[in-house]
């Protein structure tokens, strides 16, 4: 029986599963990892620090703006084309890194433009979306949990690996190898079930999707519990695009060794993997709004709780801990309300409308940081702009309206 991708299988295709693990350790794990690359490219072809951030900065802007047409894409065609076509763009901008001599081409081109669209055809735009195909309802936000914390994994593989190639063999043997594991997402995506149409044995045509893109999306935006949960998700990325970026820096104003920094950031890489599954195990119990904004309202405690106690690498650590528990979880009770109120038909189109919110709040709270920083010459104003955004998600995340969209119309 051949039925449409939208379709609901009875059981989960974990073929699919484990290959967007795979693919989004790969993605996730060597974008996680090019803040190895700022300082011998510095010393190498000169370019500043400034133009470093610049460019991350870039590649999360073009990630976050181009999303929900990369979404619309993997919804018409598959995931499969989709990947493939942005494998290639995403091992040309390491190349481009790793041989160009011109600041210019390396960052803003490879590092911010290339690798940008790169990332956003192989993560979680595009993967969700096979991964909620691949699951029945009831285990749907378990099985996209599980796949939310494979993504840090990835930098506990490739950055102690790029490290040494570093040391020994430089940065542009470093950044050709990070292409050719790139490469590999290539191969793997072959695998994935795609195209327009799949086979899923058992699978019943869900009553709650519009046919129309177009009319999916005018019903997004008029749907006060969608646009309530793209809002909130702003907070979460300004959260934690601030402290991915500014916590190092925080922690030397505090007296603190560089190496907390480093250590904090890899204990947020494991506890994300444990929080990402039991996020997603949770997920079957408590309803996806409620965990929502229990996950901003714990995050926005942990920054609270650490803002008030002395600066020490324990209560760092600590706080790291708490912080990975909520990094990556929300993935998937973003992706399970979207397709219970709108379907997996548009489900890419519309967690692409969402995560570009997530992505403008990224560029917003790392670049509100070193406003704060420079002209107060401290953090505090930042860290409490971080908990009255939080508490503000928390706020409007919890009443949200999470009915299917058929069946809110007929209430109406």
């Amino acid at each position: 029986m051949s039925t449409r991708t939208n379709t609901t299988p009875a059981k989960t295709d974990w073929r699919t599963v484990g290959l967007a693990c795979a693919i989004i350790v790969i993605s996730m794990g060597l974008r996680q990892c090019f803040g190895l690359f700022q300082t011998p490219m510095t010393t190498s072809i000169g370019v500043s620090a400034a133009s470093f951030g610049l460019a991350m900065a870039l590649q999360n802007l073009i990630w976050g703006t181009i999303q929900p047409g990369i979404g619309a894409l993997a919804d018409r065609y598959g995931p499969r084309t989709v990947i493939l076509g942005c494998t290639i763009l995403y091992v040309a901008g390491l190349v481009l890194m790793g041989l160009s001599q011109s600041g210019f081409l390396a960052l803003d081109v490879g590092t911010g433009l290339l690798t940008g669209i790169g990332v956003s055809g192989t993560g979680f735009g595009v993967l969700l979306g096979a991964v909620a195909r691949a699951a029945p309802p009831e285990r749907r936000t378990q099985v996209i949990g599980m796949v939310s914390g494979a993504a840090t994994l990835g930098i506990l593989l490739f950055a102690p690996l790029g490290q040494a190639l570093i040391d020994s063999m430089g940065y542009t043997t470093a950044l050709l190898a990070y292409a050719a594991i790139a490469a590999l997402m290539a191969v793997l995506c072959i695998f994935l079930r795609g195209g327009k149409h799949v086979t899923v044995r058992g699978a019943v045509p869900p009553a709650n999707e519009i046919v129309s893109l177009s009319a999916t999306l005018r019903a997004a935006a008029r749907h006060r519990g969608f646009v309530a949960m793209t809002i909130a998700f702003f907070a979460c990325g300004f959260q934690l695009m601030f402290i991915t970026t500014h916590l190092p820096r925080y922690l030397s104003l505090c007296g603190l060794s560089s190496d907390v920094g480093a250590e904090a950031l890899a204990v947020i890489g494991i506890t994300n993997a444990i929080g990402s599954y039991g996020s997603g195990y949770l997920g079957r119990y408590f309803l996806d709004r409620h965990m929502l904004a229990a996950t901003y309202l714990f995050r926005t405690t942990a920054i609270a709780i650490y803002l008030c106690v002395p600066p020490s690498p324990t209560a760092t650590l600590v706080f790291a801990g708490a912080m990975g528990l909520t990094w990556l979880g929300v993935n998937a009770f973003v992706s399970n309300l979207i397709a219970r109120i709108f379907g997996l038909r548009h489900f890419n189109t519309l967690f692409g409308v969402v995560f570009f919110s997530h992505q403008f709040g990224a560029f917003a709270g790392s670049w509100m940081g070193g406003i704060v920083l420079d002209v107060t010459g401290a953090y505090t104003l930042a860290w409490l702009t971080l908990i009255a955004i939080g508490l503000l998600a928390a706020t409007l995340q919890w009443p949200m309206d999470d009915r299917p969209y058929q069946a809110r119309l007929a209430t109406a």
